[in-house]
């Protein structure tokens, strides 16, 4: 009988900072692990501690507890399989991010991160030293090697493992989502099977940390490339792995090769889910939000509801002399088909209360942006009268377009603690609302169905500030506006590249110098999933202060 070796796979959602319930996750995949008789169970990168972790693995004092929680668990997995489990190592005055080896109560090996990431969100030449190339290790059936997430993308640690004995290669990772990302994943991972001739188990944690998303699919490739197994993108998933032993080295056998969703879908189920995460590990149950009757406010209550239940969703109009009948019209129709509650607080008494008390200094003037800006300012302080009375956090609704050119009012429609299209420029939110009312999955927790009024998604843009106000009043047309964006934003294209495309050199311009405007307000704004790999915060990184501007 040909030998056998059984690898339980761990892809969980661990919370950054909660090293018990950290701790007690892995202790169950370790009890799946051991009632189907695996010989080893393995969890991602840094999983005791959650991940990403930032400054919070530089204090002594939170590294020392997660190591410590390492060895409480050791001893509590110390009758049955072997246990991997990522997590930090403070060792000879040094901080590494290590994977730590668990067997028969005892910590037996650590393997060090050689590579260390220090570009788009990654930070750890910051944080961690890096360790040499280590062996692989012997669990008397089978000999491991552990490249750790960035190791695995430089072909020289793996090539090391596999000349020192690994026979089968497991990739523990803490892998941010960003669209498209699994085709980048997996044409890197076949080009490890490839030049080592061995399988390779790549291990991917799901879930939401602030503005990043996990979202798993993790897979196991045999020598020649093909996917042995894949597990669910974004879903928990114990999964049981067998290895046969043949006369060319170890092979997975096949089994379940878990359907893969479209990049409308997964970009949907990742705002779902960080927002899901996002109130769930800091303690919120509901959250409340301004429904204008424009597209971006209707797919971010949809995203709530489908994120939290409908029941949870609390959808505000806070109409003024300038909204339109067809706006409190669309907002009653939007709730009523999403099942949130709706309140109505009208605006119009303090929007004239502070005009009045303003009417002195204002003398002499002519009315403008700054007259609009009260009534979105005013709106900002309701809603969070409203959170901070009833403990519902409130969301912010800016699209990608609006935040990238600052047409958001600071301190007003920018208030709250989350949002979730802030990565999401103008043009896709239209198409995600049309794939949100076409399809329903059962991650979804708000209704089956149209929930989006057609007519909420064709009518122009407005934000209803002024008489007869469109958003192209200010702007280039979304179609236009989001092309040049992603020209000078996403792929750091100069004006004369942009201009090349066929746009105006004026309109450009004018988009440029927004953008850089603009940094300030998003400087304060709140946090938002991150589905492209040029978001705003940790991807792109501007000063405030700046006063060059393309000469091109």
């Amino acid at each position: 009988m040909a030998e056998r070796f059984r690898l339980t796979l761990g892809q969980m959602n661990p919370t950054v900072g909660d090293l018990g319930g950290n701790a007690d996750l892995a202790k169950r995949a370790w009890d799946e692990g051991r009632a189907a008789g695996a010989d080893m169970v393995v969890l991602p990168e840094m999983f005791i501690t959650g991940y990403q972790t930032q400054d919070l693995v530089m204090k002594p004092a939170f590294t020392l507890d997660a190591m410590a929680h390492v060895e409480r668990l050791a001893a509590d997995c110390a009758d049955g399989p072997v246990l991997g489990i990522g997590g930090p190592l403070l060792q000879g005055g040094k901080l590494y991010n290590a994977y730590h080896i668990l067997k028969a109560g005892r910590v037996v090996r650590q393997v060090l991160k050689h590579e260390l990431p220090n570009e788009t969100v990654f930070d750890e030449v910051r944080l961690f030293s890096p360790g040499p190339i280590s062996g692989p290790f012997d669990l008397g059936v089978v000999r491991v090697g552990t490249p750790i997430c960035e190791d695995a993308w430089h072909e020289d640690v793996p090539e090391a493992m596999a000349e020192s004995g690994a026979e089968i290669l497991i990739v523990p990772n803490g892998s941010p989502y960003y669209r498209n990302k699994y085709d980048t994943r997996l044409n890197v991972m076949v080009a490890r099977v490839v030049e080592t001739g061995l399988p390779l188990v790549y291990l991917n944690m799901v879930g939401a940390q602030d503005d990043q998303v996990f979202d798993g699919g993790s897979f196991v490739l045999n020598p020649h490339g093909r996917i042995a197994r894949r597990l669910p993108v974004f879903d928990e998933d114990v999964t049981h792995v067998d290895f046969e032993k043949t006369e060319n080295g170890w092979r997975a056998i096949e089994g379940e090769v878990a359907e893969f969703p479209d990049e409308w879908e997964q970009d949907y189920r990742a705002m779902v889910q960080s927002l899901r995460d996002y109130l769930g590990k800091t303690g919120f149950r509901k959250v409340v939000l301004g429904l204008s009757g424009g597209v971006d406010s209707a797919i971010v209550a949809t995203i709530a509801a489908d994120a939290i239940g409908p029941q949870n969703v609390r959808c505000v109009m806070l109409p003024s002399r300038f909204t339109s009948q067809t706006s409190l019209e669309d907002v009653a129709e939007v709730a009523q088909r999403l099942g949130a509650r709706l309140d109505t607080v009208s605006i119009r008494e303090p929007v004239e209360a502070v005009n009045g008390a303003l009417a002195e200094v204002f003398a002499g003037t002519t009315p403008d942006l700054a007259e609009e800006n009260i009534q979105s300012r005013l709106r900002g302080v309701i809603l969070m009268a409203l959170s901070n009375k009833f403990g519902e956090m409130l969301l912010t609704t800016g699209n990608k377009s609006e935040v990238a050119v600052g047409y958001a009012t600071i301190y007003g429609d920018m208030a709250g603690g989350y949002n979730p299209i802030k990565d999401l420029y103008k043009m896709r939110v239209f198409e995600t609302c049309r794939w949100r009312n076409a399809n329903h999955r059962d991650w979804m927790m708000g209704p089956e169905g149209e929930v989006i009024p057609p007519r909420v998604i064709d009518k122009p843009p407005t934000a209803e500030l002024r008489a007869d106000q469109k958003d192209s009043d200010s702007l280039p047309e979304y179609s236009d506006l989001d092309v040049i964006l992603e020209a000078l934003i996403d792929h750091e294209k100069s004006v004369a590249e942009v201009v090349g495309m066929g746009f105006d050199r004026d309109i450009v311009k004018k988009v440029e110098r927004l953008v850089y405007l603009a940094e300030y307000k998003r400087f304060q704004s709140a946090p938002g999933p991150r589905l492209t790999k040029r978001s705003f915060w940790l991807d792109r990184r501007y000063p405030i202060v700046n006063r060059w501007r393309d000469p091109s």
